[in-house]
């Protein structure tokens, strides 16, 4: 049976997508047309650059739905929805962040709406509701961890694990939540070889209740699929960028604060997602060979923080 472009569960309909994932996403429950093809998503990228507050180098362009929510309209500004085209460059990234996106949601970590949609021509894009903002297009304020660290731009790649943990224990309103789920997501960017998480692809929103709290997450892709050879993290976990470890995963969450026992429990919940998430890979809109490239890669991670407990002998009391 097809699976569903939003949540990649079984459809009994051979229809794309259940009504319940369309309401979630859009609101209605009958998927809003869009009458664009993925040429000219790329030249209204162009013309859009400079003019939507969202960075990186993807074509991307911001949509928002008729009033009827019968259709995905263009929206140079206060837009509801980012859509991503396949790049011009590479293959299939529009199934591999929704796929990755699922299985952030498979292991409980927080995202935006999201889904794939058909573009004019027929080829898939993937969609996100955008979390800064309200549904009358009013902003939430949200500041990356780049722009946080007091980094320009360009050093996006110069930061750490460490250095985000020490941005949420300065500007989080609840510091010890907010960095055990930071943990936890950076947790899951390395398990899905996911190398270009870099400061921006961190923020705090401020909510309505004046909370600073982390965003969900967005941006997340395996790297690894599209450019095999990319192997390092894009921020360093206790001092290394690849070949982590269970024992560095512990090292870290000592770092956090995270009690030892605590971050043992995040780690066999991530390795006893693997299965359920195998399966969800195989039900992707992935080619095949990608499937099979995916799979292997979160088996040979799961291996790495698999294990009993790693029991640390108790220090000497002075």
């Amino acid at each position: 049976m097809p699976a569903c472009a939003i949540c990649l569960a079984a459809t009994a309909d051979e229809t794309e997508y259940h009504a319940r994932c369309v309401e979630s996403l859009f609101g209605t429950s009958v998927i809003p047309s869009l009458d664009i093809a993925r040429a000219e998503v790329y030249r209204l990228a162009a013309k859009m650059a400079g003019k939507m507050s969202i960075s990186g180098v993807q074509e991307k362009i911001s949509l928002t739905l008729s009033r009827d929510k019968k259709v995905l309209e263009l929206a140079p500004t206060g837009g509801r929805y980012i859509l991503k085209p396949e790049p011009a460059r590479f293959s299939s990234v529009p199934e591999n962040e929704h796929v990755t996106m699922c299985l952030a949601l498979l292991v409980g970590i927080a995202t935006p709406p999201f889904g794939l949609v058909r573009l004019k021509d027929g080829s898939l894009a993937y969609v996100i509701q955008r979390f800064d903002r309200r549904d009358d297009g009013s902003k939430l304020h949200v500041e990356d961890f780049c722009q946080l660290s007091e980094k320009p731009l360009r050093d996006k790649y110069q930061g750490s694990g460490e250095l985000c943990v020490r941005i949420l224990r300065k500007y989080a309103s609840e510091p010890l939540i907010e960095v055990r789920k930071l943990y936890q997501l950076l947790l899951f960017s390395w398990w899905t070889a996911n190398g270009d998480q870099h400061l921006k692809n961190f923020s705090l929103l401020t909510s309505e209740d004046h909370f600073r709290r982390l965003a969900p997450a967005y941006d997340l892709v395996c790297t690894r699929l599209v450019i095999p050879d990319d192997q390092d993290l894009a921020l360093s976990i206790a001092g290394k960028k690849r070949n982590l470890t269970r024992g560095l995963w512990l090292d870290f969450a000592a770092y956090c604060q995270i009690p030892e026992r605590a971050a043992e429990r995040l780690l066999v919940n991530q390795a006893a997602a693997l299965e359920p998430s195998v399966r969800l890979i195989h039900d992707s809109f992935l080619p095949s060979e990608l499937k099979t490239q995916y799979e292997a890669i979160v088996r040979e991670n799961t291996a790495a923080i698999a294990g009993a407990p790693n029991r640390r002998p108790a220090k000497p009391r002075r």
